[in-house]
């Protein structure tokens, strides 16, 4: 399609779909390429073209006396076919140059096309030689932004970088990070698709990636319809043209592949020719890209305006109305064979093209025909720029202007690069340092009309240009999923861990296939997907369902538990039960039970009993700084004026049985100021020791953490090991002496010898605690108190007990035995 003008634009459009490769067989000289099916929409774009350059013709404003030609040419998806056009768009079409046709203006002055991303790298580096602009409507490959590469390219379609922007916010929005891809195997698709994966590796997983062939054999689609039924991956992302994927969809279509998500390029997701009653079944629900949606004003007539022309070198409109009626013109027909010519329905050229619906008479869709309005605009307005530059002030060596008579392709490439200008619809038409449009797309959603047709639904826009976080807009509740539950699918390879839950790797799997590991004691995940688990801090435990830190639970022998309670009772018993003895011996004071075993000593010893008893308390309730200090103290200083009382109740009653011996007069040299002066010095000796322990390293409220994960122990640390084992030390020094007399004095001829008592009293004592060590060591917490608690009361009853009770049992109930006659049968000596 062509039409003369001043300046002429080039177009290179792909009007038919498919391309008829000859049979290379070497037997023959091969035939020409010849072109497949008719792509309506493709002539839309074309006539698109045409309809803005006539648009721009009649304007008054813009380029004023200047008419703007064209000159089009069809791909037919050929790589060979475009690079053709190309050449033949910027040297003209004859086979013959003379001197005057490299003068003046060249044949084309801009070119809009290829929409093929692979045919316009091919295409733009040899028009970057020219710098000749070339304006692409619908190339999309990224690599295209390099401005080295291809100085001279433009577009009007934003590159795949920003679709896969877009395609990423959804996929993120939705929580899909188990994604299958499909890619053509030309430069649109491969560049896309490594982009693609780039991202989607940054907080997701590939299933899948498959390439598609130009050309791809019955095995090839097989093998991929194979990988999408084996994969668990419910969401699939299709970067390629209708072209390379309707044989795929096709074969999908006929296996009834359903239960996938398939996100669309903009190269394919307004395709009238893959969307259809027969595919929706597989690929309703289609979330897609699409290009913006324009207006043009006129259009819809323009194209309904479109008449034959049988010039052999103006033939698309020919090849069009034939396609569209199914007919044949007979011009063409006559150098055909009979046999074809009897076949085909002869053209008539009034056919009536309104009442045809099709995709080339369909202007509620307007994207690719958008831009490539406002690619010939972009080129005008750039040629009006340089044509109303002011003498003078041009951009060119000395501050020149470009000549319109004699204009270049460099001179119009420099102002393209400044363009800006905002189309009747309200968009803004400019381009960044890398030759790129504005990014902002249209998300679309294939769902079924009321009527049981099949549509292609806005249901979102993507806007790069939109403050951070809100690129992406949604419209929930119109989109159309395409599974028995209507909602979004869980695409994922292993299920989110919940906290508490660490991800571990599959051997040889990729990482968003994993095990969901519960976290261990101690340890915790507050969020989902943690790779790993973190230790609580010392005070802190994890709680049964490990995704918080907790305050450990304290513990210690409290009053208000059973054990507390019970060794307090039994504390407070015994030292009652020592009072009470203390009372009938001061109450008997003067009898001879109570004389004979020194009653001053009785007293004091009933008095540190009464002291063991109650120091037992100091280990009940919550250590406090004082009380971890009193608790060792009192209970030292109290045993040790305990078995001091013995020992030197022992010593008494072995030197009275000297006493009776003739000559005799020891018990001159201890009496009772020598029996206090004794039991007093002993106790300074352990208060002496308690005040080095608590002066050099005293005990202090310690929570120990060692002995249960989960508990923290509120005990006293003794603080200095040495202190406290000087302190049992020095009593159990004083009990083995007492022991020890006290066994060798028991023989002693006498009716009540106490040496008996006082030995089995030590017996006990001895016998406790030398038992206590290992236990309180073993003991973990609170327990290793209780086993504290519990030697000392039982040391305690066994004093009591063994020493008092026989008393007891005498003054009490049989008091005949309580006089000097029946305890010694004989004068005894004054005690």
């Amino acid at each position: 399609m062509y039409k003369n003008g001043d300046i002429v634009f080039g177009g290179v459009f792909e009007t038919h779909i498919t391309a008829i490769n000859p049979e290379l067989s070497f037997t023959a000289k091969p035939v020409k390429l010849r072109c497949g099916s008719f792509y309506f929409a493709a002539f839309q774009w074309a006539q698109t073209m045409v309809f803005a350059i006539e648009e721009i013709n009649r304007d008054p404003v813009l380029l004023p006396n200047i008419t703007l030609g064209y000159r089009l040419y069809d791909n037919c998806v050929n790589l060979a076919v475009a690079f053709r056009a190309a050449t033949a768009l910027i040297s003209g079409v004859g086979n013959t140059f003379i001197d005057y046709n490299c003068t003046g203006t060249p044949p084309v002055l801009g070119i809009v096309g290829d929409p093929g991303s692979t045919h316009s790298i091919a295409i733009s580096r040899m028009l970057g030689l020219f710098q000749m602009p070339l304006v692409s409507y619908y190339a999309t490959c990224s690599c295209l932004s390099n401005r080295k590469e291809f100085p001279s390219f433009f577009r009007t379609i934003p590159s795949d970088n920003f679709q896969v922007k877009a395609m990423i916010k959804i996929i993120k929005h939705y929580g899909w990070t188990w994604v299958g891809t499909i890619a053509s195997s030309d430069d649109y698709g491969q560049y896309a698709v490594k982009t693609f994966i780039e991202e989607v590796n940054k907080f997701g997983c590939i299933a899948f990636s498959e390439t598609l062939s130009s050309v791809s054999t019955k095995t090839q689609l097989l093998k991929i319809v194979q990988t999408i039924k084996q994969s668990t991956a419910k969401v699939i992302v299709v970067f390629s043209s209708e072209a390379y994927f309707i044989p795929l969809a096709k074969e999908i279509s006929q296996q009834d592949i359903r239960d996938r998500q398939w996100i669309a390029s903009e190269a394919w997701t307004t395709s009238t020719v893959i969307l259809s009653a027969e595919t929706f079944r597989s690929f309703g629900g289609t979330i897609g890209i699409a290009i913006r949606r324009g207006e043009i004003p006129g259009l819809k007539e323009f194209l309904l305006q479109v008449r034959t022309d049988l010039d052999s070198n103006n033939n698309l409109i020919n090849q069009f109305w034939e396609e569209m009626f199914n007919c044949k013109f007979q011009l063409k027909t006559i150098s055909s064979n009979t046999s074809e010519l009897l076949k085909s329905k002869i053209c008539t050229g009034s056919e009536d093209i309104k009442s045809t619906q099709t995709a080339y008479t369909d202007v509620s869709e307007l994207r690719a025909s958008y831009n490539v309005y406002k690619a010939v605009y972009a080129l005008a307005h750039s040629l009006h720029d340089l044509m109303f530059c002011e003498s003078g002030k041009g951009p060119f060596e000395n501050n020149s202007c470009a000549d319109i008579t004699h204009v270049q392709p460099w001179q119009l490439l420099h102002y393209l690069k400044r363009v800006n200008f905002t189309t009747q619809y309200g968009d803004r038409v400019s381009f960044d340092e890398n030759g790129d449009a504005l990014a902002i797309y249209d998300v679309m959603n294939w769902q079924r009309a009321d009527d049981g047709s099949v549509k292609i639904e806005t249901i979102g826009l993507f806007d790069e240009s939109a403050p951070a976080g809100q690129e992406l807009t949604l419209q929930e509740d119109k989109i159309f999923w395409n599974f028995a539950s209507n909602i979004p699918p869980r695409s994922v390879c292993s299920e989110s861990c919940l906290p508490g839950t660490r991800k571990a790797a599959r051997k040889g799997e990729p990482l968003c296939c994993f095990d969901c590991v519960p976290c261990a004691e101690g340890e915790i995940s507050n969020h989902t997907d943690s790779t790993e688990c973190f230790k609580c801090p010392p005070d802190f435990w994890s709680n049964p369902r490990r995704y918080k830190c907790v305050l450990k639970d304290i513990e210690f022998l409290s009053y208000e538990e059973p054990l507390g309670i019970s060794l307090t009772s039994v504390s407070l018993f015994g030292s009652c039960v020592s009072a009470a003895v203390l009372a009938v011996f001061i109450y008997y004071r003067n009898t001879p039970v109570v004389k004979a075993n020194n009653s001053e000593l009785s007293f004091l010893l009933l008095l540190s009993l009464i002291l063991c008893f109650l120091c037992s308390l100091l280990f009940i309730g919550q250590p406090l700084h004082l009380t971890c200090m009193l608790r060792h103290v009192v209970f030292g200083i109290s045993f040790v004026l305990c078995i001091s009382c013995i020992l030197v109740k022992t010593i008494v009653v072995i030197m009275a049985f000297k006493a009776t011996l003739p000559d005799n007069n020891v018990m001159k040299w201890f009496g009772a100021a020598q029996q206090r002066g004794t039991v007093f010095v002993f106790t300074v000796i352990q208060a002496v020791i308690c005040i080095i322990w608590l002066t050099v390293a005293p005990p202090l409220p310690f929570k120990n953490t060692k002995y249960q994960n989960s508990k923290m122990i509120f005990e006293c640390n003794v603080g200095s090991i040495t202190g406290f084992s000087c302190l049992l030390g020095y009593i159990g020094l004083l009990a083995s002496v007492c022991f020890l007399l006290a066994f060798l004095a028991r023989n002693l001829p006498d009716n009540f010898n106490e040496a008996k008592f006082i030995t089995f009293s030590m017996l006990i004592f001895c016998a406790v605690w030398i038992a206590f060590i290992p236990a309180y060591v073993s003991s973990p917490g609170k327990y290793s108190d209780a086993v504290e608690i519990f030697a000392i009361l039982a040391s305690s009853f066994g004093l009591l007990i063994a020493i008092f009770v026989p008393k007891c049992y005498i003054i009490l109930l049989h008091p005949e035995k309580n006089t000097k006659k029946a305890l010694l049968g004989r004068p005894v000596p004054n005690m």
